[in-house]
C-alpha cells in the first residue's frame, strides 16, 4: 500500500521547517533531537533522510490548504506539532524501556534515561518557540494565542492518555471504553489537533474548525487501532517487527482488551496466566494468537477502525471542500484505517 500523494506534497517544506526551528541550538544537547529526528548518527556524522511519516504535520497542512489560500503560514503550526509528537516519542521510549526505535538504539539508550528527558523537554519547548513564527508570516495575533492555547491543550491530553497507558500495565480488567478513551486522549488528541490548528490558520469558521477537530479526533482513533493491528499481525517485512510483538511485550493493545473483555472461564483464566509471566515464549505466543483468532479479535478491531475512518469523513460533510481537497482527505483517511506499514 502506498503513501497517499499528500505526503509527498508537504514532505520538503516540512522538513526545512523543522530543521530551521533547530538550526540555531549548537549545544550537544541538541546533538540527541537531531539524532532522534533522524539527522545524524550517534557520532554526529550526517544521514541522508528524516524519521517517521511526518503524518500531523501533513494533516495540519492539507487542511490549510484545503480551507485557505495556500499553507506557507501553516508550516511554523505544522513543524511545532511534529516536534510535539517527537517529543512525545522519546519520553515514551524512556517509559517503556524501549531500546529501539524507527530500527536503531533510542536515546536513552545511548545517552542514558536523564539526558533523554532532558532531550524530549527540549523538543517541547522549542516547539512553542517554532509556533511563535506564526507572526512571521502575517498571522494575526489573537489566531496566534489560539493556535498556542490548541497545542498546550492537546499536549496535555496526550500526557493524560500516556498516564491512561501505563496505569494499564498492572490491569487486567481494561475494558474496551477505556481503551478507546485512552488512545482518544494518546494518539487522538495530537491528530485532531493537527487538522484543527490547519483549519484554524486556513481561516475557516468556528464550525468548521470543530468539524475538522472532530475528524482529526477520529481518524486518531483509526489510526492507533490499525496500528494495534499491525503489532500483532503485521509482516515483518513491512513492519519491521516480528508478528506477535506487541503480545510478546504484554500491550494492553485493543485486541488483548477485546479478548480480556470477551472471554470466560479457562480460555481468559489462561490468556490471564500468559499475561502474567515474566517472559511470553514461543508456545504461550501461539496460545494467545489462537484465542484472538477464535474471537475473530483482528476482523472486530478492523471493523471498528473502517467505523471511526467513516465518522472522520462524516466531518467533512460540513465545510464545503474543493474536489481535490475531498479527495485528498479521503485517501489519507483510508489510508490510516487500511495501511500495511
Amino acid at each position: 500500500m502506498e503513501l497517499p500523494s499528500a505526503f509527498d506534497r508537504y514532505r520538503a517544506e516540512i522538513d526545512a521547517e523543522v530543521r530551521s526551528a533547530l538550526a540555531t541550538y549548537t549545544s550537544p544537547l541538541y546533538a540527541m533531537l537531531r539524532y532522534h529526528l533522524g539527522w545524524i548518527d550517534a557520532q554526529g556524522r550526517p544521514l541522508n533522510g528524516s524519521a517517521g511519516k511526518a503524518l500531523r504535520p501533513t494533516l495540519c497542512l492539507l487542511a490549510c490548504e484545503a480551507l485557505g489560500d495556500g499553507y506557507a503560514q501553516a508550516l511554523p503550526a505544522a513543524a511545532a506539532i511534529e516536534l510535539v509528537h517527537n517529543f512525545s516519542l522519546i519520553h515514551d521510549d524512556v517509559q517503556d524501556d524501549d531500546r529501539e526505535r524507527r530500527h536503531r538504539p533510542t536515546v536513552w539508550a545511548i545517552w542514558g534515561k536523564p539526558q533523554a528527558i532532558n532531550a524530549g523537554t527540549a523538543m517541547r519547548v522549542v516547539a512553542n518557540l517554532t509556533l511563535l513564527r506564526l507572526g512571521e508570516h502575517g498571522v494575526p495575533v489573537e489566531v496566534q494565542l489560539e493556535a498556542q492555547r490548541l497545542l498546550d491543550e492537546s499536549c496535555l491530553r496526550l500526557i493524560e492518555g500516556q498516564y491512561l497507558d501505563i496505569s494499564f500495565e498492572e490491569r487486567l480488567d481494561v475494558g474496551v471504553s477505556e481503551y478507546l478513551q485512552m488512545i482518544g486522549l494518546k494518539t487522538g488528541a495530537l491528530i485532531g489537533c493537527a487538522l484543527e490548528m490547519g483549519a484554524l490558520l486556513g481561516g475557516a469558521g468556528a464550525p468548521t474548525v470543530e468539524a475538522f477537530r472532530n475528524l482529526g479526533r477520529n481518524l486518531g482513533l483509526a489510526f492507533q487501532i490499525r496500528d494495534d493491528i499491525l503489532g500483532i499481525w503485521g509482516e515483518q517485512e513491512k513492519t519491521g517487527k516480528p508478528v506477535g510483538s506487541d503480545i510478546r511485550r504484554k500491550k494492553k493493545s485493543l485486541p488483548i482488551v477485546y479478548a480480556l473483555e470477551r472471554t470466560q472461564g479457562e480460555a481468559r483464566a489462561t490468556l490471564v496466566d500468559i499475561y502474567r509471566r515474566d517472559e511470553i515464549d514461543d508456545g504461550a505466543l501461539a496460545t494467545v494468537l489462537d484465542l484472538l483468532d477464535g474471537l475473530r479479535a483482528r476482523d472486530e478491531a478492523q471493523a471498528l477502525a473502517c467505523a471511526y475512518c467513516g465518522r472522520a469523513l462524516a466531518e467533512m460533510d460540513h465545510a464545503a471542500l474543493s474536489p481535490w481537497a475531498q479527495q485528498s482527505l479521503e485517501e489519507m483517511a483510508n489510508f490510516l484505517a487500511q495501511r500495511d506499514f
